[in-house]
């Protein structure tokens, strides 16, 4: 156990990054950690991280962990219920009452323009997903080589030399268990150092019952009628799901149509309030889900991902044109299959044009 902890912590710029924080962190009294969108154990893994390491080296009791949207999925409120977290809504939420504000397991440009209205920018930011914009930051570490934001967050909290709690082992494990889908997402050798580390200290039977709980009974209305209405192009599955109530049942059912046989290619979309999300799922060995998210609806909102899973995110305003302000099934199902091809066709022109 010594060797894996000697080589997460081996990285130079962890460990002057953890001086920094401690640097930026002296004076301040409160701490604000964002997170983007509905928090996901591996946020809120990292939240709880960055937390015990800026009260155990600087002294900061007072912190607060906020969220864009409430959560969502069953099984992430299980985990956050099981950890004894309170978090808050952003827009219920000062941030200028803070010292420091933190943001993890996203980017200031994921916000749109939410930040810019409110006039705050995190001081720090930690992630692991690609950067496709500029923003600006004290202190940015990103790491898109990386599986899970939970892995890096061990390597802090080791070069910190920080007591760790069972409690935070439990959930870094399951940040890393959840993001790199069982290592079936791109992942590198520090993800399983990690998560052998974690492993080896969590509680796994906690784990084991919030993993056992999935799928709230309310949903199989979703997948009865995406079943009726999915379109299918040899080993792809596209399906528009109308109006749902969080993007978490997209993800619920591109998920499970994931897993039927001769499938490795899934587009599962549902409005979501006055957005379209459109989630990727993939095998991660024939397409690139993130890529094809960026090429296909990039211009249209903001898109990203990895090679196994990726979303997008539309606002239905900027939709009225190219849908004749028709959001049918037909409609839709139609824009999402129109924008698939022409990505897919740019992309083997391209591929022609290679020497």
């Amino acid at each position: 156990m010594k060797r894996i902890e000697s080589l997460l912590v081996k990285k130079e710029e962890t460990v002057l990054n953890v001086f920094k924080l401690k640097a930026m962190a002296k004076g301040k009294d409160s701490l604000a950690i964002l997170m983007y969108g509905s928090p996901d154990p591996d946020a809120v893994a990292s939240a709880m991280a960055l937390q015990e390491i800026l009260r155990q080296t600087a002294g900061i009791n007072k912190c607060t962990f906020i969220a864009t949207e409430p959560v969502a999925r069953q099984q992430n409120r299980e985990f956050i219920r099981a950890m004894k977290l309170d978090i808050h809504l952003l827009s219920k939420t000062d941030l200028s009452q803070f010292g420091l504000v933190a943001l993890v397991d996203a980017q200031p440009t994921f916000f749109g323009h939410t930040l810019e209205n409110i006039r705050i920018q995190p001081q720090i930011v930690l992630d692991h997903h690609p950067c496709n914009t500029v923003w600006h930051a004290e202190l940015a570490d990103i790491r898109e080589d990386y599986g899970a934001l939970s892995t890096i967050m061990t390597e802090y909290l080791l070069a910190a030399r920080v007591k760790i709690s069972k409690k935070l082992y439990t959930a870094l494990l399951y940040g890393i268990k959840t993001d790199t889908n069982n290592f079936e997402r791109d992942s590198i050798l520090e993800d399983i150092s990690a998560y052998y580390l974690n492993y080896s200290r969590a509680n796994r039977q906690l784990i084991r019952r919030i993993e056992l709980n999935q799928i709230p009974e309310r949903f199989l209305k979703y997948f009865d009628f995406a079943f009726h209405h999915k379109r299918r192009y040899r080993d792809r599955i596209v399906c528009f799901l109308g109006k749902v109530e969080n993007a978490d049942t997209c993800v619920q059912v591109a998920d499970f149509f994931l897993r039927l046989v001769d499938i490795n290619y899934v587009v599962v979309a549902g409005i979501v309030k006055e957005r379209l999300i459109i989630v990727f799922r993939g095998d991660g060995y024939r397409q690139d889900c993130g890529a094809i998210a960026i090429k296909a609806f990039g211009g249209y909102g903001s898109a990203g991902g990895h090679r196994s899973a990726a979303r997008v995110e539309i606002p239905l305003e900027v939709l009225k044109e190219p849908l004749h302000d028709d959001f049918s099934q037909d409609a839709v199902d139609q824009f999402l299959v129109q924008r698939l091809r022409r990505q897919r066709k740019a992309l083997n022109h391209a591929n022609q044009l290679k020497p």
